[in-house]
C-alpha cells in the first residue's frame, strides 16, 4: 500500500478521488477533491490530500491542510471549514496508514497538533472535544408529511411565514446571500467569510452548491441560505438574515422552502449542520423536532497540553466579539477575511 497526495491539477487523479468519495458510505461532502483548490486558492493554507493506493485502486482518503497562525495556532487539520472530515477508508490497514501519515506530517510541519473532525469515535486514547452535535434528519417523500413532521410551535411558525406572503427564489449568484451573510455576522460579532469565497464554492462544486433566498412580499429580502448537495443529502451551511427576518418568520420559511425543494428533487436525507448545546441554533433545530449526534473531534498534541478552544464561546474572544459588533460593517468585511482565514 502506497500514500500518495492528490494533484488537483490532473483531472484524472481528481475524478477517481471523487468517485471514491461519491461511493464510500463514510465520506462527506467536505471529502470532495475541489476543497483542495477553495482552501489552497482562497486561503493560501498549504493542503496535503492523501489517499491510500494498492494495486492501482484507492482503499482511502484523508484530505489535510495547514493553517499557521499567530493568533490561533498552528494546526494540520482534516478539514478547515468543514464540519466532517478525517479519515473515509475501506480497510482498517488503509485508515491507519493514511492517520500514519497525517502525523508523521503534522510532525514535519512543526505543528502544534493535528485535529481530524470524525462523526464516530475511531480513537479512545485521543484526547477529544465533544463540544458541537450534528442534526440530521430523514426527508419523507411526501411534502404534506414533511409538514405534519414538524413539531405543532415550529410548524406554526413555518405557517406564518406562508401566510406573510414570502417567497422563495434561487438565485443564480452570491451576491444577496452574501449582503445578508455578512450583515448577521456581523451583529453576532464574528468576522465574515470573503465574498469570493462563496463564489468559488459556487465555481468549483457547481449544481451541487445552491442559494436560496426569501423575499418579503413586496420582494426586499430577508433571509438567505447556501447549501450543499451530496448524493441524496441536503446540507444548509450558510446562512445570513437581515433584522426584519424574524418578524415576518422568514427563517422559519426559507428551511421550510429548502425542504420542501429537496422533498420534490427526491433528497432524503436535510443535514442541519452542526451547533453547540445551549445555543439559539441549536435550540432552533431542536424545535424543528431534530435530535442531535455528537461529534468527535480528535486530536494529536504535540506543542501544547491541551485541546484548542478557538470559537466564540471562549471568554477570551469576549473583548474582540462586542469590539467587531461596533465596528463599522465595511470595515468588518474588509478586515474580516485576514482573520477568518485562520480559524478554520
Amino acid at each position: 500500500m502506497r500514500i500518495l497526495r492528490l494533484d488537483s491539477r490532473r483531472p484524472e487523479e481528481v475524478a477517481r478521488w471523487d468517485a471514491f468519495v461519491f461511493a464510500h458510505p463514510q465520506a462527506t461532502f467536505f471529502h470532495r477533491a475541489g476543497w483542495q483548490k477553495i482552501i489552497g486558492e482562497v486561503f493560501r493554507h498549504a493542503t496535503y490530500f492523501l489517499y491510500a493506493e494498492q494495486d492501482g485502486q484507492i482503499q482511502g482518503v484523508l484530505p489535510l491542510a495547514h493553517v499557521n497562525s499567530r493568533l490561533f495556532g498552528n494546526a494540520l487539520t482534516g478539514l478547515p471549514f468543514a464540519v466532517y472530515g478525517g479519515v473515509a477508508a475501506l480497510t482498517p490497514e488503509a485508515a491507519d496508514a493514511l492517520e500514519a501519515e497525517a502525523q508523521r506530517l503534522a510532525i514535519e510541519l512543526g505543528t502544534d497538533h493535528l485535529e481530524l473532525r470524525h462523526i464516530e469515535r475511531r480513537h479512545e486514547d485521543w484526547p477529544v472535544q465533544e463540544l458541537y452535535v450534528t442534526f440530521r434528519k430523514a426527508i419523507l417523500p411526501k411534502e404534506e408529511d414533511n409538514m405534519l413532521a414538524i413539531p405543532r410551535k415550529q410548524r406554526a411558525m413555518v405557517r406564518k411565514g406562508i401566510k406573510n406572503g414570502l417567497t422563495s427564489q434561487i438565485d443564480p449568484g452570491v451576491d444577496r446571500f452574501f449582503a445578508l451573510y455578512a450583515d448577521n455576522v456581523h451583529r453576532h460579532g464574528t468576522p465574515a467569510m470573503p465574498r469570493r469565497y462563496f463564489q468559488a464554492l459556487r465555481d468549483t462544486f457547481g449544481a451541487d452548491c445552491e442559494v436560496l433566498t426569501v423575499c418579503s412580499a413586496e420582494g426586499r429580502p430577508l433571509s438567505s441560505v447556501l447549501s450543499f448537495y451530496f448524493r441524496d443529502e441536503v446540507l444548509p451551511y450558510y446562512a445570513g438574515d437581515d433584522e426584519a427576518a424574524r418578524d415576518l418568520a422568514a427563517n422559519d420559511f426559507k428551511y421550510w422552502e429548502l425542504m420542501r425543494l429537496a422533498c420534490a428533487r427526491g433528497i432524503k436525507v436535510f443535514d442541519y449542520g452542526r451547533s453547540k448545546e445551549g445555543t439559539g441554533p441549536y435550540a432552533f433545530k431542536k424545535n424543528w423536532g431534530f435530535e442531535p449526534t455528537q461529534l468527535h473531534y480528535e486530536y494529536r498534541l504535540y506543542k501544547r497540553d491541551s485541546i484548542p478552544q478557538n470559537n466564540p464561546a471562549n471568554a477570551k474572544y469576549r473583548l474582540l466579539i462586542a469590539t467587531w459588533r461596533r465596528m463599522p460593517l465595511s470595515l468588518a468585511n474588509w478586515l474580516g477575511p485576514f482573520i477568518v482565514r485562520n480559524l478554520g
